[in-house]
Order: C-alpha cells, then structure tokens, then sequence
C-alpha cells in the first residue's frame, strides 16, 4: 500500500515512463524519414508498420494526460506547493539515459517486427540495414528534447513555488500600520441647551 508521501514520486515517475511511447514512436519514424525521404510512407507501409496507425490516438492520449498533469502540478506551484524532488542525474547524464533507451526500445520494436510482421527484414539487417543506423542519431535528437522536457518541466515548477513562497514572506514581513480613525467634528451646543444659563426668562 503507497503513503501519500511516495504518490506525488509515483505519479512524476509515471509521467516520464508516458513520454517514452511518444518518443519511440518519433524515433521510429525519423529514422524512416532520413533513410527513404519521400518514399517512407510507402516503405512503412511495405516493411508491415501499417500497424501504427492503431497506436497514435493511443499514445495521444497517454500525451494528453501528461500534459493535464503538469498542469494540475502547476496549478500546484501556485500556490507554493511542490513535492518533486530534484534530479539525481544531470541534463547530460539524463540526455544519454534518454537516448540509450530510445534505442533499446527502437531495437526491440524493429526485432519483433521482423519476426511477426510480414515484409519486414529480420535479424541485425532489420534493425540496422536499409538506413537502420539513423536511428542513433535520431534517438540523440528525440532524447535531447525529451531530457529538455524533464528538466524544464522540473525548473518551472520549482520556480513558481520559490515566486511564490518569496511574495509570501514579503508580505508577512510587511509592517502593518495602525490607521488612526478619522476626526468627527461634532457641533457644539449653545449654552442654554446644558441648562448654563445664568437666570431664567422674565415673566
């Protein structure tokens, strides 16, 4: 049973695993993209990857959830509070990490492929033949702006919550000043009204 203390370190977990399909999946069809030019649709669709089609709304959707959950976290950070705990690794050890999975996942995908879809290469010809090695380069590329996405979405937060929690001791340490209640002039009564007077009227 997960404490609500490890909930937010679960959720932000799971959000970077959701990001890997949609990088995959751009890997994939970058590497397509730089050996065959034009003709990739049509190479795809040769080499048995008509599949994907059925994935896309899939992987957008999972996409469409990260993003409401950065925003949920942000709408978070505005009120000063945040519980994502700091990178362990920096933006370039995090860029290699990215990059090394993208490949392993682009070689397992091109693996299978090769053995249950029909027209697809097998073995190391159909994963690196025909173009296969611009995926290593294609998967820098993809793992760069996936390790920027991490970190900057990582920074934003941070900063919004440190914005707010500074205005916050700005304003507490703020002297309040007593406001002094304005002078009401009140009218003064003639002499007769207080029973001053010295004598009474004349009969």
């Amino acid at each position: 049973m997960f404490s609500r203390a490890r909930c937010p370190a679960v959720i932000d977990g799971a959000a970077r695993i959701a990001l890997l399909p949609a990088a995959a999946l751009a890997v994939h069809q970058l590497r397509y993209l730089l050996a065959y030019g034009s003709a990739a649709g049509m190479e795809l669709q040769r080499q048995g990857h008509s599949y994907l089609h059925s994935v896309v709304p899939w992987i957008i959707l999972v996409v469409a959830l990260v993003v409401g959950g950065f925003l949920r976290a942000l709408g978070r950070a505005f009120s000063g509070q945040t519980s994502l705990s700091r990178f362990s690794l920096s933006f370039t050890a995090l860029w290699l990490v990215c990059t090394v999975a993208l490949v392993a996942i682009y070689c397992s995908q091109e693996f299978l492929e090769g053995l249950f879809a029909t027209g697809h290469p097998a073995g190391l010809v159909g994963i690196f033949g025909f173009g296969g090695w611009w995926a290593i380069p294609a998967a820098a590329c993809v793992g760069l702006v996936l390790a920027a996405i991490f970190h900057g979405a990582r920074w934003v937060l941070e900063e919004v919550a440190q914005r707010f929690r500074r205005a916050c001791r700005r304003t507490r340490r703020r002297p309040q000043r007593s406001r002094r209640p304005p002078a009401v002039s009140t009218p003064r009564l003639a002499p007769l009204a207080y029973g001053w007077s010295g004598r009474g009227p004349p009969s």
